[in-house]
């Protein structure tokens, strides 16, 4: 199926780009979450009426990642959680409780979605270094503190 991206997704295309995807991903979650539209003339049409619009909607989400992301770079977030003598979790550290924390220090923006833990949920104590993807071009890296409290 062929679709009009309305705005930038990671490994796919810009804004504006008309894009060949299968069609379970585009009916499934570009269409429903509204970063794509089928590509018909009426479509590609109202598209280039819109372009504006869209461009200065996706420059202004931009900008507010970028702010977020210089807060955020270098922060170190600090999570307590119940652990064994050895240093190990009862249980993990998952990306919602990362995104939980900086919820309470008052980073409202971030979702348990922008989190990136490429090797799974935190399982030890110790300080691991973890990336948010706040937007497909801005990437902030954060150490993350966890603490081990005994049971």
């Amino acid at each position: 199926m062929q679709v009009i991206l309305l705005e930038k997704v990671v490994n796919l295309g810009n804004l504006g780009d008309v894009v060949r995807v299968r069609d379970g991903y585009a009916r499934n979650y570009l269409i429903p979450q509204k970063i794509a539209r089928r590509a018909t003339d009426a479509a590609l049409k109202e598209f280039e009426a819109r372009r504006a619009e869209l461009e200065k909607r996706q420059a202004e989400r931009l900008a507010a990642a970028q702010a977020v992301g210089e807060k955020l770079s270098g922060q170190t977030i600090t999570i307590s959680q119940k652990a064994g003598v050895d240093g190990r979790l009862f249980g993990s550290v998952t990306n919602g409780d990362i995104a939980q924390a900086l919820q309470q220090q008052g980073f409202d923006s971030v979702e348990k979605a922008q989190v990136r833990l490429p090797s799974g949920p935190l399982k030890a104590v110790g300080e691991f270094p973890v990336q948010l993807a706040l937007h497909a071009d801005v990437v902030a890296d954060i150490n993350v503190l966890v603490q081990g409290e005994m049971a």
